[in-house]
């Protein structure tokens, strides 16, 4: 099942969304079935009301109250920044204001000069947890969308931690939506720029696969419905400018672009 957020004549409406529907950086086709009304604008919606997407916008599938992202969790990721793979589990947290859906602009901001896509597979959590066994990590989660963790690669290496670097607004895009049904430990990577191919990976090669990342962070903070965990992004990182289109593909679950814009 496909759990999506869409606004819809000033209305904010979640539901499910239907299981040929296809985001692309054109157009978005398929329907969403109401079931929550986060928001009502000018019109009259009610649940179980099925909306047209081409009618609608994509929003982020979650608004998330904290965004945990997984460091290095590729060695050949690891590799290409000239570092070894974590010893530990490598965390850090994105702010929830850094979030955007598909088709928003990721804004690159005066005090970055060198900005690079991260293509990811994410874990949306589904109830308050703590201390989450690895046997038990699964049946914690909601479902998986596709993110990008876009990171100012001259601030994180001049500041010397992240948070500056990964937490500008416009450096989260989530979506397009929510899937319920999928295997975490066999999921395609893949990022696109301008429709070139820019990386191409696999969860099958995590350093530290979806169960024990769910355990492992739950052991640090508590977890809460609508948390997302970022779990790593493969080789093949690169320059993102103004002007460019970017593309993160998950198998299994579709397709999130981003324009990319210089802030005014």
């Amino acid at each position: 099942m496909r759990l999506g957020r869409i606004a819809y004549q000033g209305a904010v409406l979640a539901g499910v969304v239907s299981a040929d529907a296809v985001a692309s950086a054109q157009e978005c086709t398929g329907t969403l079935t109401v079931a929550v009304v986060e928001h009502l604008g000018q019109t009259s919606v009610s649940i179980g009301d099925v909306i047209d997407l081409a009618d609608a916008r994509l929003l982020a599938p979650i608004a998330p109250g904290k965004v945990i992202g997984i460091g290095k969790n590729y060695a050949d990721h690891a590799a290409e920044m000239n570092g070894e793979v974590p010893t530990s589990l490598l965390m850090f947290l994105k702010p929830s204001s850094s979030v955007i859906g598909p088709g928003d602009a990721i804004e690159l901001p005066a005090a970055a000069r060198i900005v690079h896509h991260e293509s990811e597979l994410c874990v949306v959590i589904s109830e308050r947890c703590r201390d989450v066994s690895k046997d038990d990590a699964l049946s914690v989660v909601l479902g998986y969308t596709c993110g990008n963790d876009v990171s100012s690669r001259d601030l994180q290496k001049s500041d010397g931690q992240w948070t500056r670097a990964k937490g500008f607004d416009t450096f989260c895009p989530l979506g397009p939506w929510i899937e319920t049904d999928l295997d975490p430990a066999n999921v395609a990577v893949r990022c696109l720029v301008n429709e070139e191919v820019t990386q191409d990976g696999n969860t099958a090669d995590l350093v530290y696969d979806v169960r024990t990342i769910i355990s492992e962070v739950s052991a640090v903070m508590t977890l809460m419905p609508g948390d997302v965990i970022m779990t790593g992004t493969p080789a093949g990182v690169g320059p993102i400018v103004d002007g460019d289109d970017v593309t993160v593909e998950c198998g299994g679950i579709g397709s999130l672009t981003n324009h990319v814009i210089r802030r005014k």
